[in-house]
């Protein structure tokens, strides 16, 4: 048999190889987290918080965001008592199971804050975290929102 028969060289699987192992790696630092992010949740509860903030200026009636270290919701205030909203974008969420929630103003099982017809509501600081990574979601008393992290 000729040599060019015999089959590949050594030279030639190496480099096979490096190249698969290239590919295979650009895959995986391509590959998004499927937990998500943990900015993109933050920001999404932030949304949700304004959501509500506007919805009380254009309804004129108190609207609160309730707050836990298992989730959150939007509940409105109907003269009587506080009932939940349920309708998009006001249904109760939970966090990712991974996630840890630490509630700076916390008071028991679920720390409220509510959103009045003039924009105004008491200060609330949730810190979201995961793995290392930490995000701030901070409403101020004048109905700012920041999201840091």
């Amino acid at each position: 048999m000729r040599a060019a028969e015999r089959g590949f060289t050594l030279t030639e699987l190496m480099v096979v190889l490096v190249i698969l192992g290239i590919l295979a790696s650009a895959i995986v630092f391509v590959m998004p987290d499927p937990r998500g992010r943990l900015i993109d949740e933050g920001e999404v509860f932030a949304a949700c918080a304004h959501a509500a903030q506007e919805a009380a200026i254009v309804e004129m009636r108190d609207t609160a965001l309730w707050v836990s270290p298992a989730g959150y919701g939007f509940e409105r205030h109907d003269g009587e008592t506080w009932r939940p909203i349920g309708r998009p974008p006001f249904q109760d969420r939970q966090w990712p199971a991974d996630t840890a929630v630490t509630i700076a103003q916390e008071d028991g099982e679920r720390t409220r804050i509510v959103f009045d017809a003039t924009g105004l509501n008491d200060p609330l600081d949730v810190i979201l975290a995961r793995d290392e990574n930490r995000v701030s979601v901070a409403i101020g008393a004048d109905g700012t929102i920041d999201v840091s992290g």
